[in-house]
């Protein structure tokens, strides 16, 4: 388990931190339209309100022309079309004064990625609604991804101007997050070294000149800005964090954060950063320090405890491990707001207990992952299913298969496929074949299912089922090395088409060099073409990247072949005592008349 789980890196905790506490525009015209507002206008009272922004509603007549044209528009949109609703929308946004409806037509424009519509209904929102936040947002959010990004910059002055005291470092933050989006990032650096120049004096300025000048490169810079903020207000945790993402290097962000922490011991977040930068360095001991004085600050921090785990699991500690995870997932059950997905935790837990034997304890931490909503519900299903088939109870492994609630076609190809490998492992071969044909019904063109579908085709000596079933997985997925070196193998098993064989495999050889076992299969097919040393050659490199019977098995003919005939029993006995029922040993040494 060492080493299987990605930590956060630096760059990613930085890209975390909460600058802004305000929505933002959407990251590009594609992107998913807002939650619809009512496009159907109301009967307002004189005090109705457009949203947040304060602008008061037209008293708009809700005529049966109207509310027809309105809702045969929402029709059409739902079937597919878009410019006639659009159209309608806007034109009925023009006529009534009723910002809803520009927000309507703006939503009709973005869902169908039209950008010139999308901005030209989110203009008239605007000005419709002057005073509306979101309507503003939208706006400046799209000019900045298009060539349209000095229209932003009086919009962000004025902002900037109008805002409170207490709100400006907020706003300076949402404005930098806003035009890190732009394309042009020396214009939009160039935009924010005008507008921050009335707030120097405020240490969020200089953090948004820092990133800003970290966008065009110009890492000196950022680092200089990075220092005024700090100067301008020591303490600050944001501003250390935005100096060590800029220097660059992790030595030195470290140093950084390290320094600040010996003054500022109760800094949180720069603990938690700190310790993570540790763990990227694989300085994984100092990292636990970190992470156990964040945890004695913090007892509930679920973060650390997590993070403790896996750096436990890092230095082979399960021991270790299994209590943070027990605390994390105790925690997380206390706190019913937290929305973090319990799945990875439950996994490793339930991976140390069926180390340690205990497949009972292990199914039992499985058997929390039952909201079928989280990410890993179908892969914790899947792996109970398999623990039970691993115990010898077959039909209660398939059983717990047909149980896992599946909706999209993947999931249940991929039940399907593991149904399939149950049979096959048990030796109801013909079973396995039936079920991977009747799921290759339902789905086609599923490379994983056609890839079991054809070796199971091969083992019951359907060679033109198999060879067409890897040809398609070949076509649907070209980057599919195994499918090059299941087809390669079997031609060169069977002594068939061998230059043909050769070509295939070393085609799988090209996209996965280092994989033992295409390195096995060439030095299979050069042994089936005669060419002993290059065979030699290729299987002692596969043998010595992973000392597989298999490849033992092929090695020692091989070396038979060339008259080493003590140096292949050798192989063979390394390979029976790792695997006794070894059915190509077993076949081998039948053919050759060997007894070990």
């Amino acid at each position: 388990m060492k080493n299987a789980f990605a930590i956060v890196t630096l760059s990613a905790l930085m890209a975390t931190h909460a600058m802004a506490q305000t929505s933002v525009a959407p990251a590009d015209a594609g992107a998913s339209p807002p939650a619809a507002a009512p496009a159907v206008p109301q009967e307002p009272d004189a005090t109705s309100k457009e949203g947040a922004g304060g602008d008061e509603l037209p008293k708009v007549e809700l005529s049966s022309d109207l509310l027809y044209k309105l809702t045969k528009a929402e029709m059409e949109f739902k079937s597919g079309q878009w410019q006639g609703p659009y159209v309608t929308m806007m034109v009925a946004a023009q006529q009534t004064r009723d910002p809803r409806l520009a927000r309507r037509a703006s939503e009709m424009a973005l869902a169908a990625k039209q950008g010139s519509e999308a901005l030209a209904a989110i203009r008239l929102w605007r000005e419709l609604a002057p005073d509306s936040d979101e309507a503003t947002q939208f706006f400046l959010g799209f000019v900045v991804l298009t060539d349209k990004i000095e229209e932003a910059e009086p919009i962000f002055a004025e902002r900037l101007a109008n805002a409170p005291q207490g709100a400006r470092g907020v706003a300076l933050f949402q404005m930098q997050q806003i035009l890190s989006r732009s394309n042009d990032k020396l214009y939009a650096y160039s935009m924010v070294t005008r507008l921050v120049q009335p707030y120097l004096d405020m240490f969020e300025a200089h953090l948004v000149l820092a990133q800003g000048a970290l966008s065009i490169g110009e890492r000196e810079r950022a680092i200089g800005e990075a220092n005024k903020a700090l100067a301008i207000k020591p303490n600050s945790e944001l501003a250390v964090l935005t100096l060590a993402q800029v220097t660059g290097e992790p030595e030195a962000a470290g140093q950084v954060l390290a320094a600040f922490l010996q003054k500022n011991p109760d800094a949180v977040e720069v603990r938690g950063a700190y310790a993570r930068l540790l763990v990227e360095q694989k300085r994984l001991e100092p990292a636990r320090d970190q992470f156990l004085l964040l945890l004695k600050s913090q007892p509930d921090n679920v973060g650390a405890l997590y993070a403790l785990g896996i750096v436990a699991l890092q230095l082979e500690d399960t021991k270790g491990a299994e209590q943070y995870f027990k605390r994390f997932l105790a925690v997380l059950e206390k706190s019913p707001g937290d929305t973090r997905d319990p799945f990875k935790a439950l996994m490793i837990l339930s991976q140390i207990a069926e180390t340690r034997g205990d497949t009972a304890g292990a199914i039992a931490w499985l058997d929390k992952v039952d909201n079928s909503a989280s990410a890993g519900y179908v892969e914790a299903r899947l792996r109970r299913a398999q623990l039970i088939a691993r115990g010898g109870n077959l039909d209660a492994a398939r059983k717990a298969l047909t149980e896992i609630e599946t909706v999209d076609p993947a999931s249940q190809a991929q039940v399907l496929l593991v149904d399939a490998q149950f049979l096959r492992d048990a030796g109801y071969v013909q079973s396995a074949y039936t079920v991977l044909e009747n799921a290759l019904l339902r789905f086609p063109d599923n490379p994983e299912l056609l890839y079991d579908y054809a070796l199971l085709a091969e083992r019951l000596d359907k060679f033109e089922r198999m060879e067409a079933s890897l040809r398609r997985v070949m076509a649907l997925a070209p980057d599919n090395q195994h499918a090059y070196n299941a087809l390669g193998y079997s031609l060169a098993e069977r002594g068939l088409r061998l230059e043909e064989a050769h070509a295939l495999i070393e085609k799988a050889l090209q996209m996965a060099p280092g994989d033992p076992f295409i390195m096995d299969s060439m030095g299979w097919v050069q042994f089936r073409m005669g060419n002993l040393a290059a065979a030699e050659n290729a299987l002692r490199r596969a043998y010595a990247v992973r000392s597989d019977p298999e490849i033992a098995v092929h090695l020692g003919e091989v070396l038979w072949q060339k008259g080493d005939k003590a140096e292949a029993q050798k192989l063979w006995r390394e390979a029976q005592g790792k695997d006794p029922k070894n059915e190509a040993l077993k076949s081998t040494l039948a053919r050759l008349n060997v007894s070990l």
